[in-house]
């Protein structure tokens, strides 16, 4: 009897655990709507989400969205560095402004700078240790267009790398970075989303990959005629 008892709790064990195995990735800290507010919509303040490339991660950085905190939170090889800044924004003013904190006990700054109205955000410079020369693709989130990240790779005979990109489906427009592992070259590359098929497009109208719930997979030929796979996940 103990024996038909075991047999049957390691069978529902079994079965928990293959039914783990098959459940989709979701991201729970991922937001599901935009965190930006109306008031910030058409400002430098605001929310700002993106990616890094050097080696890999996300960032988001909040100028007083809804109070006077100016932070940054940037994800680097699952460590996470907390930032601040003391820079206020200017009505009619572009915004330039250092970010400092800390990284894996080492102080880290990055330069955080946008237009009026919150156009073209863009980090100009950057000193994290062991991660030099790091290259960050950054949207602006509006009230009306939530704006998500995925880090991912790409992989094809002989070769692999990183491949993050940058959303907003609101805009129909992505943007993204890749780099070969161990290499220092960086492309940084852009498209066009549908949101009808859920598929990033580049500027040359390749479908590059589809985004299915927190997921990004893809296969295509480059212009070498190379087969480039990708893969991601939603992590921002």
């Amino acid at each position: 009897m103990k024996k038909i008892i075991a047999l049957a709790i390691f069978g529902l064990l079994m079965l928990s655990c293959s039914k783990n195995d098959t459940e989709p990735y979701t991201c729970a800290t991922c937001a599901s709507a935009p965190e930006a507010l109306p008031a910030n919509d058409g400002s430098a303040k605001g929310i700002y989400k993106g990616v890094v490339v050097g080696s890999t991660g996300t960032i988001s950085i909040n100028i007083q969205n809804g109070s006077n905190t100016i932070t940054a939170t940037m994800v680097l090889d699952g460590v996470t560095a907390l930032l601040t800044s003391t820079v206020t924004p200017v009505d009619g003013q572009d915004y330039v402004a250092p970010f400092t904190g800390t990284f894996n006990g080492s102080p880290v700054s990055i330069t955080f700078a946008v237009g009026l109205s919150g156009l073209t955000p863009t980090v100009t410079s950057s000193d994290i240790p062991g991660h030099p020369n790091a290259t960050f693709q950054i949207y602006k989130e509006t009230s009306t267009s939530l704006i998500e990240a995925y880090m991912g790779t790409y992989s094809k005979t002989g070769e692999t790398g990183v491949f993050n990109i940058v959303l907003s489906r609101g805009l129909s427009k992505w943007a993204g970075v890749a780099k070969k592992d161990g290499g220092t070259v960086v492309d940084e590359i852009n498209g066009t989303f549908n949101n009808a098929t859920n598929q990033i497009i580049d500027e040359n109208t390749t479908v590059l990959g589809t985004i299915s719930g927190y997921v990004l997979t893809g296969s295509f030929l480059n212009s070498d005629n190379e087969t480039i796979t990708i893969n991601g996940v939603r992590t921002l």
